[in-house]
């Protein structure tokens, strides 16, 4: 397997690409249950942010966070990182029931938070978090890695908002993960914890649901989890799926699970297709092995004049420049509060209807 073998510890880095000087954000990082925060630093240091502290009550953590950001100094404690007027952003990837406290916590203390996903467990959280940003002016923005960490997602993103491929219709999303099982922590098993399937990992695809189709919203009419090969791990769900009725009257499905098999190279065959009315795009988010070397993100697109086929990589990722800029310039160019809550209530509404099908069953 290769070193993008698991997706916890998947690191993407487009290199530098500053958008600001030295000097102009500092930020802390705090939570490290979870290797995104890896890939959310890297990618805030990329354009241009300077990380100031790191802390996490487990020294251990802390020791592996500064083997890749050694210049960073560690915090003695969350309150140093809070009360520190430099600092304006706090990142988080702590255990996903968690992370709302931390964001709480956070924007009370006058900073804006980036929180790996899923940035909320249940929708009382989330109802909290809306009051909290309204109230404070400041962001709480999750980490959906697998549009803005994917540099074939933006790119697709890009065509898509350029009418090449007409009004969107629909959007099929395919996205296994690899189990690494003992690899895990001890919380990644527990439901409480974690939050369920389609709360987690089918964040991701919710948030491509609006993004891909221009919805604001939608209805899940489907949505279904279960655990199918590992009943040593009863609280853990493997399989999800869910389908989804955007209020443009366009439509989404995906499928999650950890069912990726030892022998492919990366931690998933992510794929998602966009369809439209003028053609089509299929995304090819981390492998293509129609192609010799399997070169990752790659997307092909089909419409009136044939088709496209577009090696995505080198691209870079926009998202983190445009977000750094917003919290300097107080806009939203990144993603909008709304919409990023938008896709966390559809994702815990999904697991929401899902738990209740597989309790009556």
């Amino acid at each position: 397997m290769s070193k993008h073998s698991t997706g916890y510890d998947y690191v993407p880095d487009g290199g530098a690409c500053k958008v600001i000087g030295e000097g102009d954000l500092f930020f802390a990082v705090a939570g490290l249950d979870h290797g995104h925060i890896y890939a959310q630093t890297q990618g805030l240091i990329n354009a241009g942010a300077e990380c100031k502290f790191v802390y996490d009550p487990d020294a251990a953590k802390i020791v592996e966070f500064k083997k890749r950001f050694p210049g960073v100094k560690v915090a003695g404690s969350l309150d140093e990182i809070l009360s520190d007027c430099q600092v304006k952003l706090v990142a988080n990837a702590g255990i996903p029931a968690r992370r709302f406290d931390m964001g709480e916590a956070a924007l009370n203390a006058g900073k804006h938070f980036f929180v790996d996903k899923p940035p909320f467990t249940s929708l009382q959280q989330l109802a909290k978090a809306r009051d909290l940003t309204a109230k404070t002016g400041l962001k709480y923005m999750p980490y959906y890695a697998e549009r803005i960490h994917n540099e074939a997602a933006e790119k697709a993103n890009e065509l898509i908002k350029s009418g090449r491929i007409g009004r969107v219709v629909q959007v099929t999303i395919l996205a296994p993960h690899r189990l690494s099982k003992a690899a895990r922590p001890g919380w990644f098993f527990k439901k409480a914890e974690y939050g369920g399937i389609l709360c987690d990992i089918g964040s991701h695809q919710f948030e491509q649901f609006l993004e891909f189709s221009g919805a604001e919203g939608g209805t899940v009419e489907y949505a279904r989890v279960d655990n199918i090969n590992n009943p040593d791990n009863p609280e853990l769900e493997d399989f999800g799926e869910a389908v989804v009725r955007l209020d443009n009257g366009a439509s989404g499905f995906c499928r999650v699970d950890w069912f990726t098999p030892d022998g492919l190279p990366v931690w998933g065959d992510g794929r998602t297709v966009i369809m439209g009315t003028e053609g089509y795009i299929e995304i090819r988010k981390y492998i293509d092995y129609s192609r010799e070397g399997n070169p990752s993100q790659v997307l092909y697109v089909t419409d009136g004049r044939g088709i496209e086929r577009i090696d995505c990589l080198g691209m870079g990722f926009p998202f983190f420049g445009k977000f750094v800029l917003d919290i300097l310039n107080g806009t939203e160019n990144a993603m909008t509060q709304e919409h990023a809550f938008a896709a966390a209530e559809l994702s815990l509404l999904a697991q929401e209807k899902a738990d209740a099908a597989r309790a009556g069953r």
